[in-house]
């Protein structure tokens, strides 16, 4: 029997008391649960050494290491005979199987401090700003209750297992988004650089939004709540505030006080002509924008050890106030309309094309795979991890989440409903943010104990948004980091200040007067289609260039079984399939954006697409550079940039994980 580390180089043990401290040393490194591994050397275990006292090994054909390691069964058997029928060859229990990966990986890595942690951080991340108000939205507007079943299949076919494939490849290979490729398919590597130039693009507008959140928060510590009244300095003579008055007519010019708040106060859009005047800096806005980035910054600048101990309380309390606010909202006046209107199916809708691409889009930004961050959460998990029940419980309750986040919202609408004397449909006309901070917000200036109501509100909006914001910086932390371990590896606290300085001076522009303009053509044009085409190159890499049966034996090194062909024919096809469908009507429908009576002149969608287009570049971009620097013909540089690399003091996935031989 011998062991055979990467360089095959033969050192011979030729005395017993060199193979009993052999055996000895790696009795050691099992009990720690890390096989410690010299890459100038090689063990082997002569037949003087197989007569030491040793566990008993099964015998059987070659084991594997990791990718390219292999525990060899010698051709001599016990006593010296060549056949190697003898029954139990004597072997060191640790080179027979390591149960256990508990410890740091051989690079130092640090892992979760608990299971919980990674679980709740994952879910943090998924779970966000737009289950409250994407999701209702989408659903009602695309046949109700019948919306639920293309996005549930979509769910199961594409969503789940992209979700699933990244929790794997990060786990395994222990990598960020940019040197994961070099285990996998190296050509591909500009696919890491591209996710981190689209997860910062996401921090200069996504912050933004829970910047407002702080205003209105700061705003609901008094007894009456600002936009309960027509009676401030920043409202109109349209200011309207039905629920004071009786027999008030609500009118197409009509504005309600919630409305004026957030657009003349909050926002203060009324001083800007568009995205040609933004107008200039609110201050009050910089100063909340600030405060969240003092908060981000000091929850992830240690690293997974802090963050994971910081979603304890902003991946939970979320809950705990969606509950409250759908017990609340089931108690009120014309709470059955907004559910009906919300759940009632309209078969008719499954019939048309945009029901099954808005079910696509809404599980992929949902689940959230191609921004790294499944790949970063992953990485520091231990090896032997069931990232396949993670990834069916968080992709579970997310879908779950944006169910309840559907009831809480339209109970509300309904009784929003009930108070104008209008149908639902007319109140939820509004989209996207405008939908929490002027409908919902209006609503919850009206109930009793409204200051209350309004305070836990706005917390779970902040929260909501700190986990995924937690969790897109992290990504690019961990990216970064993993590449450049050599200069930034020991000054991980100045990289993060310096990420979220950029962060803050990118979001300056959504901090003008005319920012929420610059907010809606971010979220319009600059990610979605970029990030697509991403996990698109993603999905195709793993499956077609690193190989499918390779990917699986990876899986069952780890979890101990294979997975099945619904998943391999997911990940092969039905997965990249889906991720075109998605794309294609991307380019199909050309997207016209509106924000309140501003029209986005064309001149934008250009400006847009080409930031959109700058991330996916990357990919291009690294793939010549990739062929231009590997030596030899052009087939053998081919060849050579999809071939996993694997230097000689690592394994492809950082550490020695030995199975059963």
């Amino acid at each position: 029997m011998e062991v055979i580390l990467p360089l095959n180089e033969f050192s011979p043990l030729n005395s017993e008391k060199q193979a009993s401290e052999t055996i000895k040393e790696l009795e050691d490194c099992e009990e720690n649960g890390v096989l410690i591994k010299n890459s100038r050397s090689t063990l082997k275990v002569s037949e003087e050494s197989s007569k030491s006292p040793s566990s008993p090994c099964e015998k059987g054909e070659s084991g594997r290491i990791s990718n390219g390691y292999s525990a060899v069964q010698s051709p001599a058997g016990c006593n010296g005979n060549s056949d190697g029928d003898d029954g139990a060859c004597p072997l060191p229990s640790a080179a027979c199987e390591v149960r256990e990966l508990n410890k740091l990986a051989p690079t130092g890595r640090e892992t979760w401090s608990k299971k919980a942690d990674f679980l709740l951080s994952v879910i943090g991340y998924a779970v966000d700003l737009g289950n409250v108000w994407r999701f209702p939205y989408i659903c009602y507007q695309n046949g109700g209750g019948a919306f639920l079943i293309p996005y549930l299949l979509m769910a199961v076919f594409g969503g789940i297992p992209l979700f699933y494939m990244e929790l794997a490849l990060g786990q395994y290979h222990r990598n960020g988004a940019i040197s994961i490729w070099r285990k996998i398919c190296p050509i591909f590597k500009g696919i890491g650089y591209a996710i981190c130039i689209i997860a910062l693009i996401v921090s200069f507008y996504y912050n933004t939004i829970m910047a407002w959140a702080l205003y209105y928060l700061y705003s609901s510590f008094t007894s009456e709540l600002p936009w309960t009244s027509c009676n401030n300095v920043w409202n109109t003579q349209n200011c309207t505030n039905y629920f004071l008055k009786g027999n008030i007519t609500w009118t197409k010019y009509s504005t309600s006080p919630a409305e004026e708040f957030y657009t003349r106060q909050v926002l203060q859009v009324h001083k800007s002509h568009g995205l040609e005047d933004l107008g200039g800096i609110s201050w009050q806005l910089a100063l909340c924008l600030l405060f969240i980035f003092v908060v981000v910054y000091f929850s992830i600048w240690k690293g997974v050890k802090t963050s994971g101990k910081v979603v304890w309380v902003t991946a939970t309390f979320p809950y705990v106030v969606l509950f409250i606010l759908l017990v609340r909202g089931a108690t009120l006046p014309g709470a059955w309309r907004g559910l009906l209107f919300y759940l009632k199916p309209e078969w008719s809708k499954l019939l048309t094309t945009q029901v099954w691409v808005d079910a696509a889009a809404q599980i992929f930004f949902s689940l959230g795979p191609g921004f790294g961050v499944l790949l970063a959460f992953a990485s520091y998990n231990k090896f032997n991890n069931n990232c396949y029940k993670d990834a069916l419980v968080t992709s579970t309750v997310n879908c779950m989440t944006s169910l309840l986040s559907g009831c809480v919202i339209f109970t509300v609408l309904g009784y929003m409903a009930e108070k104008r004397n209008e149908e639902v449909a007319d109140v939820a006309k509004d989209t996207g943010p405008s939908l929490l901070f002027i409908t919902y917000a209006e609503a919850i200036a009206n109930m009793p104990a409204s200051t209350f109501f309004a305070i836990i509100f706005f917390l779970m909006l902040i929260t909501l948004g700190l986990d995924s914001t937690f969790a897109g910086l992290e990504g690019v932390i961990t990216a970064v980091l993993d590449e450049y371990s050599e200069t930034l590896g020991k000054r991980r606290e100045w990289f993060v200040l310096g990420l979220v300085i950029v962060c803050y001076l990118g979001a300056l522009s959504t901090l003008t007067y005319g920012g929420a303009y610059v907010v809606k053509f971010f979220e319009g044009y600059a990610t979605g289609a970029a990030v697509i085409a991403v996990v698109f190159l993603e999905s195709i890499a793993v499956s077609w260039f690193y190989g499918m049966k390779r990917f699986c034996t990876d899986i069952k090194e780890m979890l101990g079984f294979s997975p099945g062909w619904y998943w391999q024919i997911c990940w092969v096809a039905i997965s990249p399939i889906f991720l075109l469908f998605i794309i294609a009507s991307f380019l199909s429908t050309p997207l016209e954006l509106k924000l309140f009576n501003y029209t986005y002149p064309y001149w934008t969608a250009v400006v847009g697409y080409c930031i959109g287009t700058s991330s996916f570049i990357c990919v291009l971009s690294y793939m010549v550079y990739k062929i231009i620097i590997t030596p030899g013909t052009f087939k053998q540089r081919i060849l050579r940039s999809i071939t996993p690399e694997v230097e000689e003091s690592e394994t492809p996935n950082s550490g020695v994980h030995l199975n059963t031989v």
